[in-house]
């Protein structure tokens, strides 16, 4: 088997690998680039295997092969003992940075897609999407900084045996809100009720770019509650 060929379960899936070079799991499913920056791992890493770049950027191995797996494989699921590899801390770290790439990037980005797609349009219809496209931005503000101000620190905490007893992950688990209902709901709106006269492939970029980013926050969404939970759970019980 080349260093390229990653091995293969008995259901077809690829294994990545922490031997295997970090160009070569890029080349197996290219949608994990824009995740190298929010776990940490700076372009330019040459030759280096998985294992090597995270070595040199201070990122667990396990953690990242981790995420790897998630954003690959629908309805993934970590193993115990894989999760018992994951470090916390990194986790945390990538959910942290993720926010900050949703809010100062995507959402950003977003917006001025839809600047550009609604040009055309009458100006109550501008106002109907800029008004949801706002509604749909304060939720996920308001998502993120709950997570950020509350959930984040307290898992901290109980990685630091401070943790108190007034909050636990299952309030959190309880509580936590899907935010990709209302990116839905933007998305059928201009599938559906666009006005004709708005240029095709601005409209085309714009839903593209809303489906991406709708597959990238379910696996987020994913990563906290398979992942974040159960292994924060996991340490509350311990202690």
């Amino acid at each position: 088997m080349t260093a390229k060929t990653a091995s293969k379960t008995e259901t077809g899936r690829t294994l990545f690998s922490g031997s295997m070079k970090l160009s070569d799991l890029l080349d197996i499913n290219y949608r994990l680039l824009p995740l190298l920056p929010r776990i940490g791992i700076p372009f330019g890493f040459g030759e280096d295997t998985v294992e090597e770049a995270c070595r040199k950027n201070g990122v667990n191995a396990s953690t990242f092969l981790l995420i790897c797996n998630v954003y690959t494989f629908d309805g993934y699921r970590p193993p115990k003992d894989m999760l018992r590899r994951t470090d916390l801390r990194d986790i945390v770290k990538y959910l942290h940075q993720s926010h900050t790439y949703y809010m100062d990037s995507a959402l950003q980005a977003l917006s001025d897609g839809i600047s550009r797609m609604i040009e055309p349009c009458e100006e109550r219809q501008k106002k109907v999407i800029r008004r949801f496209f706002q509604q749909y931005k304060e939720e996920v503000a308001k998502h993120f900084g709950y997570e950020e101000n509350t959930v984040f620190p307290y898992v901290l905490s109980v990685l630091g045996h401070t943790g108190g007893q007034d909050y636990t992950i299952l309030q959190y688990e309880e509580n936590h809100s899907n935010i990709e209902e209302k990116l839905d709901d933007l998305k059928n709106i201009v599938m559906k009720y666009l006005p004709a006269g708005c240029d095709n492939s601005i409209v085309s970029d714009v839903l593209q770019f809303m489906f991406l980013l709708g597959e990238d926050l379910q696996k987020h969404t994913m990563i906290e509650d398979e992942i974040l939970i159960p292994m924060v759970n996991r340490l509350e019980e311990e202690q």
